[in-house]
């Protein structure tokens, strides 16, 4: 499992900004050659991000670059030039847009091919499938289990709000006049489901009012409640709201650890398929619930304070 509680959004056609990013405690970084980046200077912007990649120090970080989606005349370019120029520094494609299992299919495709040249891993590069439109919604099932690449389902909040006319320019924010329960909800669930149905990452994307942090944060405890790993961000001042959200607290860490140990003394020792932890009755469904705890808590660099005591 990567880490994947922040993820920053980087233009590639800025190497200011690329190089900022490389000092950020971001968990991945991603290079952007898509909406951020104007079609005049996309050319630029891949030789701006192969330089990043291969000469920047982006220690502790999984590194992304999303190219154009598939209805563009950039896309094949960004995969072959990227990972042609720079395969060896990088981890994930982001492919936005994505509409139908066929052209996560593609991307596999040409990453094989590509990867077979140039004498890499293959297989060793992943994909992320950023889901941004109605029909993307409706495939998601499909979608998710497209490719052994796969690794993450990404929701696209603001494309995806026009292609349904959401009533409401504020990215991420309830509707106007939508006054009972979350307008999100069904949205979040659906790609929660068709990820963990395949077993993939889940990333809530990003929260568009920068300076509004606390407006941020309450969008990503949203997502974070219902059991998304990560959420994107845009700005510095977003980065440690979202690692903060997305991690276990200390108590809950220290817990999901203490019923992990327990359990297993419970069941290899004392040969009991359950048992009591203080005041609490833990069995296998414990278990499996700690699991995901702890091993969030892990990846996010958490370390314990309590030991467990027969």
């Amino acid at each position: 499992m990567r880490s994947r509680r922040s993820v920053l959004a980087v233009p590639g056609s800025n190497p200011r900004f690329l190089e900022k990013a490389q000092t950020l405690p971001v968990d991945e970084v991603f290079l952007d050659l898509e909406d951020a980046v104007a079609p005049l200077a996309k050319e630029e912007a891949r030789k701006n991000i192969v330089t990043a990649l291969r000469e920047g120090d982006w220690s502790g970080k999984t590194r992304v670059v999303r190219v154009n989606d598939l209805t563009t005349q950039w896309t094949y370019r960004d995969v072959i030039e990227v990972v042609e120029g720079a395969g060896e520094f990088l981890d994930c494609l982001i492919l936005p847009k994505v509409q139908d299992p066929t052209e996560v299919v593609w991307l596999d495709t040409l990453l094989t091919q590509i990867e077979k040249t140039m004498g890499y891993e293959v297989g060793r590069i992943g994909i992320e499938a950023q889901i941004e439109n109605a029909r993307g919604l409706v495939n998601a099932d499909a979608i998710a289990g497209s490719s052994k690449r796969l690794e993450t389902l990404v929701f696209g909040p603001a494309d995806f709000m026009a292609s349904i006319n959401m009533r409401t320019l504020v990215v991420g924010e309830q509707p106007p006049g939508y006054v009972e329960g979350d307008a999100y909800h069904y949205i979040l669930m659906r790609l929660l489901m068709a990820a963990r149905m395949h077993d993939l990452q889940v990333i809530d994307g990003p929260y568009l009012q920068i300076k509004d942090v606390e407006g941020f944060r309450r969008a990503a405890r949203r997502s974070a409640a219902l059991g998304f790993d990560g959420k994107w961000v845009l700005h510095p001042a977003q980065v440690d709201a979202a690692n903060e959200v997305f991690s276990p607290s200390q108590d809950d860490y220290d817990h999901a650890e203490l019923i992990l140990e327990a359990y297993e003394y419970y069941t290899s020792v004392e040969k009991r398929g359950a048992a009591m932890l203080g005041d609490e009755m833990i069995d296998e469904a414990s278990r499996k619930m700690a699991l995901v705890v702890a091993a969030k808590g892990r990846a996010a660099g958490l370390r314990r304070t309590k030991s467990f005591t027969p």
